[in-house]
C-alpha cells in the first residue's frame, strides 16, 4: 500500500539533475535546519526562498497560499491622505442612518439586512474619499458594482450628502408611492443614482470582469479612451461560491485586466451560517485567485495585533492563525477573554507563555475588534497596492466581522444577516460607542432619530470636497445626450423585399447577409458589438472574421493555420468580434457591458449576440433579467432555433420553449420571424427604436430577441399590400389568402384561418394547398411574428378599459372579419401561440410541438409532434367539423390518407 505521506514523483523527476552533489547539498541543509530549528522554521525558509525567486523573475510554480497574515505589514503601509479622523466621524453617521433606516421600516415588515454594511463600512468609506472617481471630470469615472445587502450604508451616505431625504430613507423598500428606494442596487427603479444591479449574486463579479474587459476595447477600437477608469466589485465570501462569480477570473488574468479589483468582505458569514466553518474561506479563495493569476492583498489584522506578531519570534501564532477554522474565530469574537486563554492560546505551550504577557482587555481588543477591514489606514494600504499594480487583477480579501459595531446582539451571530432591527437600548449603546451627539430625548416614542450634523458641517464640507476632487458623486448613474445615430441605408434592408427567387436560404442566413451590410455602413458600422460563443462556423459567420477581426489585447502573436484562406481566422487588438469561447454566462455579460454602454461611457455601441436558442434563455435567463434591470439595448438572437428544425441533435439541443421563459421579461421583445423581409424589418424598427427617434411613448430601454433558422428554404418577396412593415413589428399580418395563392377555392367554400410563426409558416403554406386541392377548404395564411407582442398590446388594452378608454386589442383588430375559426401553429410548445387565445373573437385552437424533442429528420419530428402540414389539415377539418361545415366522416378519412 503506498504511503500517502511519502514524497510522490514531481516534473523535476523527469529532469536531467546537473550536478547531484549540490542537490544533496542543499537538501542537507533543509534537514539540519528541521532538525535543530525545527520543521516550522524549515518550512518558513522554504517559502521565504519560493517567495525570494518569484520576485526575481525565476520560473517557478507560484505559492497558491501564504500565512494567514495581511500581505502588507504594518511598517509598509502608506501614510493615508486626508483627515482620519474626520472620515470616522463620517463614517459613524453612515453607521447609525443605515441602521436607523432598516430598523424604521421593520415596522412595515418590508425587510432589511443591517449586518453587511455594518462589516464593510470602512471598504466603501475609503473608497469614496480617495479611490472612487466620478463621471464628472474628464472620462467616464469608475464603475462600482456595489454588494446588494450594503445598499442601506450607500443610501445613508448619499442622505448625508444631501441627495436622499429622510422622507426616502423612511421609504426604504416601499416604492409604489414613487419616492421610495428599491431594497438593492436597482438601475430601472433608482436610475440616478445605480448603475449595476448586483443581487442576484454571482452576476456582480462576472460582470464586472466583463465590464474591464470592455473597458479595454472600447479603447483598443478607438471608440473612447477609457484607460483611466477603474472597475470595483465588493463582494461578500458566501457569494464567492456561486459559479458566476469565479467563472471568468482566467479571462482576467489572461488578458492582464488591471483595470480591475474585487473586494471581498470576508466576514466569514453567510445567511445562515459560517461559510466555511471546518475550513478557512480566505485561503481558499487565495489560492483560487492566485492559481487563476490574480494578484491578492489580504487585509486580515488590524493594528492591536501588531504587538502579538511581535512577540511570535517561533512562528507559534502564525501557525495557531493558519488551523484554526473559520467558525471558531467566530466563536471567538462572543466568547471572553478566559474562554480564549484556554481554547486559543492553550493549545500550544509557546502561546500560552505569550497569553501572559497579555491583558484581557489587549486579547478581548485583537479578538473581538481588530480587523483589517475596519480599520482606514490597512484599506487605504491595500487599495493603493491594487491600483498601482499592473499586469493582472487584484483581489483584495478583507477580514471582517459581520454586524461590526451594533452590539453583542448582532455582532457575528449566526442569524444577524435575519436580523432587521435593533432596540431602543441597542442604539444607545451604539451611539456610545460611536460618539454621536444624539440626546435620549430624539427617540421620540421609542422611535429611533436619523442623525445629520447639518448641510454645512465639517463632516459634510469634508465628504462633499472629496467627491469634488475625485470627480463628482458616486455611485452615480449618467445618462449622457448623445445624438441618436443615423438610420443605416434603406438599400441593407430593401434587399430583402424581392426575396430569394429559387435559392434557399436560412432567416438565420439572412440575419449574418443583414449585419454585413450593417456593419459597412459608415454612421453606424462600428457600433456594432457581434457577440458569438465559439459557434460563428455554425452560424455561418466565418466570413466576418479577416474583414471586422476577432477582439484580442494581444492582437494576433501567431501565423493562423488557415491564413492562406480567404476567411482565415484573424485576431487583432482592434478587431470587432467578441469569440468568447464556450461561454454563454460570458457572452451575456459581454452583451450587458456593450448595451449599457451608452450609459456608463456616453457611448452608443449597438451588440447582438447570436447562439444556439436552445442554451440562451435557458442557460443565461437571470443574467437576461439583470440586462433589463440595467436597461440595455441591443439584439439577442436564437439561432438554430424550434423544437423540430435542427435535426439530428436530439432533445438537448431542440428548443421548444424560449419564447415562454422570453415573454416573462418585461423588457425582451421577442419575435419569430418567418421570412427574410421579416427579419430585416425587425432589426430596422429596432434600430429605430433603441438607437434612433423613438416615438412619443416608446420605452427605449428595452431589447430585441429574435428566433432565427438553419432550414433554408426559398425565401418569398414582402406582399405588395399596406400594413405588412406595420404588421411585422405589431406582431401578425396576413400573408395570403386562398385566392391570392391562386387557389381557386369553390364558391361559398368553407374558411378557416392559419396562423403560423417562424419555419411553421412553411408547413402551414403546404397545409393551405392540400385543404384548397384534396378538402375543397379555403385557408387565409397570416404570419404572427410576435406573439408576446401582441399579448402585451392586449393586456395594455385590457388595463386602458380599466381607466374608462375604449382600445381595440391589435389582434383582434387585424382579424376583424376574417371568416372561420383561428388555427395557430409554431415549433414550439402550444403556450407560446396561446399567449393571444383570449384576445381572439374566433373559434380559437392551436398545434406545437409539447414534450421533449429527439433526433431524428426534421420530417419525422414534425409528424412525431403533429405540426407538418398533414396534421395541420386534420386539425384545421376537426375545427371546420365542430362548426358543421365539412363533414365529421372527413376528419377521419385525412387520418387515414396521410397515416395519422
Amino acid at each position: 500500500m503506498t504511503d500517502p505521506n511519502a514524497i510522490q514523483p514531481s516534473a523535476l523527476d523527469q529532469l536531467p539533475d546537473r550536478d547531484p552533489e549540490e542537490t544533496a547539498e542543499w537538501q542537507a541543509s533543509l534537514d539540519a535546519v528541521a532538525k535543530a530549528a525545527g520543521p516550522h522554521r524549515a518550512a518558513y525558509l522554504m517559502r521565504r526562498t519560493l517567495e525570494r525567486a518569484e520576485g526575481t523573475g525565476i520560473a517557478l510554480p507560484k505559492l497558491l497560499e501564504t500565512d494567514y497574515v495581511n500581505t502588507i505589514p504594518t511598517p509598509a503601509e502608506p501614510s493615508a491622505p486626508g483627515d482620519e479622523a474626520m472620515e470616522a466621524r463620517i463614517t459613524a453617521w453612515n453607521r447609525w442612518n443605515a441602521a436607523a433606516m432598516v430598523t424604521r421600516g421593520s415596522k412595515y415588515g418590508v425587510g432589511g439586512h443591517i449586518a453587511t454594511f455594518a462589516s464593510a463600512a470602512w471598504l466603501y468609506e475609503t473608497g469614496f474619499n480617495h479611490f472612487f472617481k466620478g463621471k464628472e471630470a474628464d472620462g467616464s469615472g469608475d464603475q462600482l458594482y456595489i454588494q446588494g445587502h450594503a445598499s442601506p450604508g450607500i443610501y445613508a451616505r448619499a442622505f448625508l450628502d444631501g441627495r436622499l431625504n429622510e422622507q426616502q430613507l423612511d421609504n426604504f423598500r416601499q416604492e409604489a408611492g414613487g419616492n421610495g428606494l428599491p431594497s438593492y442596487p436597482h438601475p430601472r427603479r433608482l436610475p440616478w443614482l445605480w448603475e449595476f444591479p448586483t443581487v442576484s449574486m454571482g452576476l456582480g463579479p462576472l460582470s464586472a470582469i466583463y465590464q474591464a474587459r470592455f473597458n479595454r476595447y472600447l479603447t483598443n477600437r478607438g471608440i473612447k479612451d477609457v484607460s483611466a477608469s477603474h472597475v470595483w466589485a465588493f463582494l461578500g465570501d458566501g457569494e464567492m461560491d456561486e459559479p458566476e462569480s469565479t467563472a471568468a477570473l482566467a479571462l482576467a488574468s489572461r488578458e492582464g485586466l488591471d483595470n480591475l479589483t474585487f473586494v471581498i468582505n470576508c466576514n466569514l458569514q453567510r445567511l445562515d451560517g459560517p461559510v466555511r466553518a471546518n475550513f478557512k474561506i480566505v485561503q481558499e479563495l487565495e489560492a483560487q485567485f492566485r492559481g487563476a493569476g490574480w494578484n491578492v492583498v489580504k487585509t486580515l489584522w488590524g493594528t492591536a495585533w501588531d504587538e502579538l506578531f511581535q512577540l511570535d519570534t517561533t512562528g507559534a501564532l502564525v501557525r495557531r492563525l493558519r488551523e484554526v477554522p473559520d467558525a471558531q474565530v467566530q466563536t471567538y469574537q462572543t466568547r471572553d477573554a478566559a474562554y480564549i486563554r484556554q481554547d486559543f492560546f492553550g493549545k500550544d505551550p509557546e502561546l500560552a507563555e505569550m497569553a501572559k504577557l497579555l491583558s484581557d482587555d489587549k486579547i478581548l481588543e485583537c479578538f473581538h475588534l481588530s480587523r483589517g477591514g475596519h480599520e482606514a489606514r490597512k484599506v487605504y494600504a491595500a487599495y493603493k497596492a491594487a491600483v498601482e499594480f499592473k499586469g493582472a487583477p487584484t483581489v483584495i480579501l478583507a477580514q471582517t466581522v459581520k454586524g461590526h459595531t451594533l452590539g453583542e446582539g448582532f455582532a457575528s451571530k449566526n442569524a444577524n444577516h435575519q436580523m432587521k432591527k435593533l432596540t431602543v437600548d441597542e442604539f444607545k449603546t451604539m451611539r456610545d460607542l460611536l460618539e454621536l451627539p444624539i440626546s435620549d430625548a430624539q427617540f421620540v416614542d421609542g422611535v429611533v432619530p436619523y442623525g445629520h450634523p447639518g448641510a454645512d458641517s465639517p463632516e459634510v464640507r469634508y465628504l462633499q470636497e472629496r467627491r469634488a476632487a475625485l470627480g463628482g458623486p458616486a455611485p452615480a448613474r449618467r445618462v449622457h445626450p448623445v445624438a441618436p445615430l443615423p438610420a443605416p441605408a434603406e438599400k441593407a434592408f430593401a434587399s430583402f423585399d424581392k426575396g430569394s427567387g429559387s435559392q434557399n436560404v436560412a432567416t438565420t442566413m439572412a440575419f449574418v447577409r443583414l449585419i454585413k451590410d450593417l456593419v459597412r455602413d459608415k454612421e453606424s458600422g462600428k457600433r456594432w458589438v457581434p457577440i458569438v460563443p465559439d459557434e460563428a462556423r455554425t452560424f455561418g459567420m466565418e466570413s466576418l472574421f479577416p474583414s471586422l477581426g476577432i477582439y484580442s489585447p494581444k492582437g494576433q502573436t501567431y501565423e493562423p493555420v488557415d491564413r492562406d484562406q480567404l476567411m482565415y481566422y484573424k485576431e487583432a487588438q482592434n478587431g470587432q468580434i467578441l469569440n468568447e469561447g464556450i461561454t454563454e454566462a460570458g457572452s451575456m455579460a459581454d452583451f450587458i457591458a456593450a448595451s449599457t454602454a451608452y450609459s456608463t461611457h456616453g457611448e452608443t455601441m449597438i451588440p447582438f449576440y447570436i447562439f444556439y436558442s436552445m442554451f440562451g434563455w435557458q442557460r443565461t435567463a437571470d443574467q437576461m433579467w439583470q440586462l433589463g434591470d440595467q436597461l440595455g439595448r441591443g439584439f439577442l438572437v436564437g439561432a438554430t432555433a424550434g423544437r423540430t428544425t435542427l435535426t439530428g441533435e436530439g432533445l438537448q439541443h431542440a428548443d421548444g420553449h424560449s419564447p415562454v421563459i422570453a415573454a416573462t421579461n418585461p423588457a425582451a421583445l421577442t419575435y419569430d420571424p418567418a421570412f427574410a423581409y421579416e427579419v430585416a424589418a425587425i432589426v430596422k424598427d429596432g434600430l429605430r427604436r433603441m438607437y434612433g427617434e423613438a416615438a412619443p411613448g416608446e420605452d427605449q430601454n428595452v431589447f430585441y430577441y429574435l428566433t432565427v433558422y438553419n432550414e433554408p428554404l426559398p425565401q418569398p418577396a414582402k406582399p405588395a399590400v399596406d400594413g405588412v412593415d406595420e404588421g411585422i413589428v405589431k406582431g401578425l399580418y396576413r400573408f395570403n389568402t386562398a385566392e391570392s395563392a391562386g387557389l381557386s377555392p369553390v364558391a361559398n367554400a368553407p374558411r378557416i384561418q392559419l396562423l403560423g410563426s417562424g419555419t411553421a409558416i412553411h408547413w402551414t403554406l403546404k397545409a393551405q394547398q392540400l385543404l384548397a386541392d384534396e378538402w375543397g377548404v379555403a385557408a387565409d395564411v397570416w404570419s404572427a411574428t410576435s406573439w408576446t407582442e401582441l399579448r402585451r398590446d392586449a393586456l395594455e388594452a385590457d388595463a386602458a378599459l380599466l381607466r374608462g378608454e375604449e382600445r381595440m386589442p391589435y389582434v383582434r383588430q387585424a382579424l376583424q372579419g376574417a371568416d372561420g375559426p383561428v388555427l395557430a401553429v409554431s415549433d414550439y410548445m402550444r403556450q407560446v401561440p396561446d399567449q393571444i387565445a383570449q384576445w381572439v373573437e374566433q373559434d380559437y385552437s392551436s398545434l406545437g410541438a409539447d414534450g421533449f424533442g429527439l433526433s431524428d429528420t426534421r420530417e419525422a419530428a414534425r409528424r412525431h409532434f403533429g405540426v407538418d402540414a398533414e396534421s395541420i389539415v386534420v386539425a384545421a377539418l376537426a375545427q371546420l367539423a365542430k362548426r358543421g361545415e365539412v363533414k365529421a366522416t372527413a376528419v377521419k378519412e385525412a387520418r387515414e390518407k396521410y397515416g395519422l
